[in-house]
């Protein structure tokens, strides 16, 4: 949580609508900030599930100048 607060970050808490709904474990922060490109086989788990994409999307934009 230390790396919430910055414009490319949303903050998803274990107790809101939104964590709930994304089944997190714990309170989270998405980092559009620091993408990374992964094998699909390097995957162990979900940790979560995001329906609602639009602070998403929006953090996106802030990260890529878009």
């Amino acid at each position: 949580m230390t790396r919430a607060g910055h414009p490319s970050r949303v903050t998803l808490l274990l107790k809101s609508a939104e964590g709930k709904n994304a089944g997190i474990l714990m309170d989270s922060v998405v980092m559009t900030d620091n993408l990374a490109t992964v094998r699909e086989s390097e995957i162990d788990r979900r940790l979560g599930i995001i329906s609602d994409m639009t602070h998403i999307d929006g953090a996106l934009r802030r990260t890529l100048s878009l």
